[in-house]
């Protein structure tokens, strides 16, 4: 296999690198207030772009047989809720008797308390062919949810609280997930014939050269920035 076909193959892992090499060069470029000014393009534009994405490609009735899923969606909520925040605390623990720094390990309990990714979750379930909504629905739910009980989780692991901005949070996620997703469906209503014959390639990322997997990139670019700069 020629390098060509390879680099053909791996596009999206080579796009990473790419972007973490000029993060590094170029740090500014990513951070808050910047030339890609992430606090839009990121926060907003893009996982509004992956999730109307999503709702343009799924099928209503895949969509809601997902929701239906219930089993699936304790599992995770519980895993990502309650196993790893679990699992990060006996690590802190034993990473303790180390001489790394104590506020990394802070954060790392702190990490392990978040909810479950919004939209890399939905990407990269997408890329191995996984369940693309159930992903949705416990990227979206997990949101919600997360809103309530990471506060909690926080206090109890590392003993911190801070006042959440509960109405803000709540309607970021409603007009960057729900809505998107929303409006993906419906509008899949009224094209569904042409998405039929046109075969746009909303599949794994291996695969498909979607403007959705790109909106990943630049999250990746950015999260990278944001650590460069502060």
């Amino acid at each position: 296999m020629t390098i060509a076909v390879h680099a053909k193959n791996n596009w999206f892992l080579l796009g990473i690198i790419a972007v973490i090499i000029f993060a590094d060069i170029y740090p500014s470029f990513g951070k808050k207030g910047g030339p890609l000014k992430p606090e839009v393009t990121v926060k907003y534009v893009a996982v509004s772009v992956i999730f109307f994405n999503s709702g343009l490609s799924l099928n209503t009735q895949e969509l809601a047989k997902a929701f239906l899923h219930a089993r699936l969606h304790i599992f995770v909520q519980l895993f990502t809720l309650v196993f790893v925040p679990c699992f990060m605390q006996i690590l802190v623990t034993l990473l303790e008797l180390t001489s790394i720094n104590v506020w990394l390990l802070k954060g790392l309990l702190v990490v392990g308390c978040m909810p479950p990714p919004v939209s890399s979750a939905v990407i990269l379930t997408k890329a191995v062919g996984g369940n693309e909504a159930a992903a949705i629905f416990n990227s979206a739910f997990g949101s919600f949810l997360g809103i309530f009980v990471t506060p909690f989780l926080i206090l109890y692991f590392v003993g911190s609280s801070t006042d959440v901005p509960i109405a803000e949070i709540f309607t970021t996620l409603s007009l960057t997930v729900v809505l998107p997703l929303l409006i993906g469906q419906v509008v899949r209503q009224f094209i569904k014939q042409w998405l039929d014959r046109t075969k746009i390639p909303f599949g794994p990322i291996g695969r498909s050269v979607g403007w959705a997997l790109q909106e990943v990139i630049i999250l990746i670019a950015n999260t990278y920035t944001f650590n460069c700069c502060c």
